[in-house]
């Protein structure tokens, strides 16, 4: 009888053992629901820490209350975006942002990059750009009628792949027209004003005005632009394709 009794209790505590794990085992729906809030989660922290300051706010607010205008932050690629420190989930790290897509995840028609203290346009296919030292221009004073950015501005890319390939290289390189140093890259400082042309095959073409505000300690430069120009796409003809 004792014997029994004891097989009883043992049954009984492997019994409520076994529904306290099966109590304790969460459904793969619901892991996934955890995921996916704290997803939501990152996201929202990653967005603080890219942006700017209350304070860069209050002094762009003028700038910001016009149309087609932004203040962001952007990253040192080789700080958050390298293959032994990935500090955030987005894609590129902080260290993209398109100017139509209002966006700092790469691989969306990205229109700038910081990476190794420089500014950088155009990173996938045939896209490509350049971009022009102002000096110590305000942003508020950058129109299209500037000598360089009127130059910037005229530039016409081509549409076949072949000569766009060309104009890589060539800005790749630095090329002048008409007396003004071009190039892909420049050397980002902080109270420096910029004039950026990126042309992004079949997704879009814009002229935009950087000043570069300040550099953070963490190497990330508070940046206000303001849009002075759309082109329509430019689409691109591929070098197979022509004479069909």
């Amino acid at each position: 009888m004792k014997r029994f009794f004891v097989v009883l209790l043992a049954s009984l505590l492997a019994l409520l053992t076994t529904s306290i794990c099966l109590a304790q085992t969460k459904s793969r729906q619901e892991i996934l629901s955890e995921i996916a809030a704290k997803r939501t989660e990152l996201s929202t922290l990653e967005k603080q820490f890219l942006s700017p300051t209350e304070q860069d706010r209050t002094n762009f607010a003028e700038l910001l209350a016009q149309p087609d205008t932004g203040l962001i932050r952007l990253l040192p690629r080789e700080v958050f975006d390298n293959e032994s420190n990935k500090s955030l989930t987005l894609r590129g790290g902080g260290a993209y942002y398109s100017f139509t897509r209002l966006t700092h995840e790469y691989g969306y028609g990205s229109d700038i990059e910081l990476q190794q203290g420089k500014l950088s346009v155009g990173f996938a296919g045939c896209d490509y750009g350049m971009l022009a030292r102002l000096g110590a221009l305000p942003l508020n004073e950058v129109s299209l009628d500037h000598p360089v950015v009127a130059i910037v501005g005229r530039y016409k890319p081509p549409t076949i792949e072949s000569e766009v390939r060309a104009e890589q290289r060539r800005f790749g390189t630095g090329t002048t027209i008409e007396g003004v140093l071009l190039k892909e890259y420049i050397a980002a400082d902080a109270g420096t004003t910029y004039v950026l042309r990126s042309i992004s095959y079949d997704q879009s073409d814009v002229l935009v005005a950087l000043r570069l505000v300040r550099r953070d300690t963490d190497g990330s430069f508070i940046i206000a632009w303001k849009l002075l120009q759309k082109f329509p796409a430019p689409q691109l003809i591929r070098n197979n394709n022509q004479g069909n």
